[in-house]
């Protein structure tokens, strides 16, 4: 029973997979931040390639 007990407490100190965990966060959090930005980035885009394609459309008619 000692054993188990030892085992369990060096367990509970162990932290070596921490890391990992807050890089996935992280990773979750940019992928999150990116996600969100795209849609804005994407109407951004929208709007200006029509801008464009109506000045070229104004010089070519």
């Amino acid at each position: 029973m000692n054993v188990v007990r030892i085992f369990l407490a060096t367990l509970h100190k162990d932290e070596e997979g921490q890391g990992l965990v807050e890089y996935l966060l992280i990773l979750a959090l940019v992928a999150f931040a990116a996600v969100a930005g795209m849609n804005q980035l994407a109407s951004f885009l929208n709007i200006a390639f029509s801008s464009i394609g109506a000045a070229v459309s104004s010089y070519t008619i």
